[in-house]
């Protein structure tokens, strides 16, 4: 089958590999819609590791159920890619996406399990959840990243009243702020270098306001002045701007990943007495929380869907997403297009 697999560094190839056979323990699943993730770019930008099929962020149609009974061939799915050990101590507790091992065979983020960046895939029948038939499969496709997001907003624990900035317009960014203002927010602002991106998260709905992460004046007038930040690009200058913005007291987010070590002020986190929390993935009950929510109309996740594009032009909207002039949010493949 025809997929696309990193190559390079900022290079990925179009190539044929084999076609994922019947195992039992996984579905086997035809994809039809997968997104382009803010971390698939880290190994693309890295170029490694060589061969690996991405795609963590997918919906699609069962071929074989893998033995769970409670799915049928032409079930509509999606699925979280993680794959936890099942006996470890963060396992045991219901924190899967805690499990050292989780990653390791992860669903289009492993060399041994490609993901939707190619027409089949086969998951672990565990982490796979049945889509509601009012649900679009570019609703299926968008249940990972919205995830993500509701659980950095859980972490942050926004309460009425909050004055919340989001760091960073991508779709883990604008899913937050999202978030933020259906938890009662009373302003939500979002940071953004991009123009384009900046202008589009208010545009939607989803901010009150942008601020111009490069414009040093219009920063320094918000230091000190938000009662939770959620970082959503993991670099230096993000990072930064979060703990000088944030409320002394406040709480700060990091959900934006680095693939290098970061320098921040840590005076910052210090003299403020600040709460800084990691954000990793989401637990299995976000993620089916998620998906009620979109089948129940309570959010609208189908707005930042920018286009659909086809295998063969992967290579030129990764180019395009990392431009710093796109106004592109999400950005669907389907690889049967």
């Amino acid at each position: 089958m025809k997929c696309v697999a990193i190559k390079g560094v900022k290079e990925f190839e179009v190539k044929e590999i084999e076609k994922p056979e019947k195992e039992e323990g996984k579905v086997l699943i035809e994809v039809k819609k997968t997104g382009i993730c803010g971390s698939d770019i880290h190994y693309w930008d890295l170029g490694m590791p060589e061969g690996l099929v991405m795609g963590h962020e997918y919906s699609g149609k069962v071929l074989d159920n893998g033995g769970r009974d409670d799915l049928k061939v032409g079930d509509r799915v999606t699925a979280l890619p993680l794959s936890p050990c099942g006996h470890c101590e963060a396992c045991l507790k219901g924190n899967i996406h805690y499990c050292t091992e989780t990653w390791t065979h992860a669903s289009g983020l492993s060399l041994d399990n490609p993901g939707g960046l190619a027409p089949f895939l086969k998951v672990r029948s565990d982490m796979v959840f049945k889509l509601p038939d009012n649900m679009s499969d570019e609703e299926g496709a968008l249940v990972e990243p919205t995830a993500v997001g509701f659980h950095a907003l859980n972490l942050a624990n926004v309460d009425v009243g909050d004055d919340v900035l989001v760091v960073g317009g991508g779709i883990i960014g604008l899913v937050s702020a999202m978030f933020a203002k259906k938890s009662g927010a009373s302003k939500v602002v979002v940071s953004e270098a991009n123009i384009e991106r900046g202008q589009k998260a208010v545009e939607l709905g989803v901010a009150d306001e942008w601020i111009d992460a490069k414009d040093e004046k219009i920063m320094n007038e918000y230091t000190n002045h938000f009662d939770k930040v959620i970082e959503c690009c993991g670099n230096t200058p993000a990072v930064n701007s979060a703990l000088k913005l944030v409320k002394t007291g406040g709480t700060v987010v990091l959900v934006g990943v680095s693939m290098v070590p970061l320098n921040f002020a840590s005076i910052d986190a210090v003299m403020k007495e600040l709460t800084l929390i990691g954000a990793i993935a989401y637990t299995k009950e976000e993620f089916a929380k998620c998906i009620d929510m979109i089948a129940n109309r309570e959010i609208d996740v189908l707005k930042f869907v920018s286009k659909t594009i086809s295998l063969e032009e992967v290579q030129s909207a990764y180019e395009e997403l990392t431009s710093g002039k796109s106004e592109s949010i999400k950005i669907l493949v389907d690889p049967n297009k």
